[in-house]
């Protein structure tokens, strides 16, 4: 983990990450990122699990492990 950390802190901008993130993922796998994201926005601006399962076409499993996964993260900051 801790090489990756680093290959990610190591970018100068956003045009860099850009690059590092298409070199290392798939296209499925930054959709995926993507639509985790929205799941934390969605979460953090009080919209239901069922709604956001709804809105995004995703399980709601995938919705409550968005939850604790963001709950773990705001627990940490």
């Amino acid at each position: 983990m801790q090489n990756l950390i680093h290959y990610f802190l190591d970018t100068p901008d956003a045009a860099a990450m850009e690059q590092k993130l298409n070199a290392l993922l798939t296209p499925n796998e930054i959709s995926e990122m993507q639509r985790r994201l929205q799941i934390f926005a969605l979460l953090e601006d009080g919209v239901s699990q069922r709604e956001i399962a709804k809105q995004l076409g995703v399980g709601i499993a995938t919705v409550t492990r968005g939850s604790r996964a963001l709950k773990e993260l705001k627990d940490h900051e």
